[in-house]
C-alpha cells in the first residue's frame, strides 16, 4: 500500500470516522457504523467498500451479518497512523461513540476464530 492511497482512502469524513470506530471496537457490522455515524445503509456500505478495496478493512460474514474489522496485513506504519489518531482524537468521534453504546439490539459480536 502506497502512502497516497493509504491518506486518499482517509481523506473523507465518513471513511476516517468507520475506521477510527473499527479500530476502537475491533469489529463492527453495517448496522452499528449506521448508529453510530447516524447515516444511511448505502453511504456507509459505499465507504466500507471502498476501504475494503483500499486494503484497509477485511469483513467476515456470520449469519445475516458482515463484520469489519483493520486488516491486520496493514504495513506498521499504516497500523501507527490509526492508532495514534485514534489514540490523539477521541474528541472527533465521541459523539459517534455514545450513539452506538446506546444502539438497542446490537448482533451479538462473538470475536473471530481466525
Amino acid at each position: 500500500m502506497s502512502p497516497i492511497q493509504f491518506y486518499k482512502c482517509l481523506a473523507d469524513d465518513t471513511r476516517l470516522r468507520c475506521l477510527l470506530l473499527i479500530e476502537q471496537e475491533g469489529e463492527l457490522c453495517v448496522c452499528e457504523l449506521m448508529a453510530a455515524i447516524d447515516d444511511i445503509q448505502p453511504k456507509i456500505s459505499r465507504h466500507l467498500a471502498q476501504l475494503r478495496k483500499c486494503d484497509l478493512l477485511v469483513d467476515r460474514r456470520q449469519g445475516q451479518w458482515v463484520y469489519y474489522r483493520i486488516n491486520s496485513s496493514l504495513p506498521i506504519w499504516a497500523k501507527s497512523v490509526l492508532s495514534t489518531t485514534l489514540a490523539n482524537n477521541r474528541s472527533f468521534i465521541i459523539n459517534d461513540i455514545e450513539r452506538l453504546q446506546q444502539m438497542n439490539n446490537r448482533p451479538d459480536q462473538p470475536k473471530a476464530c481466525c
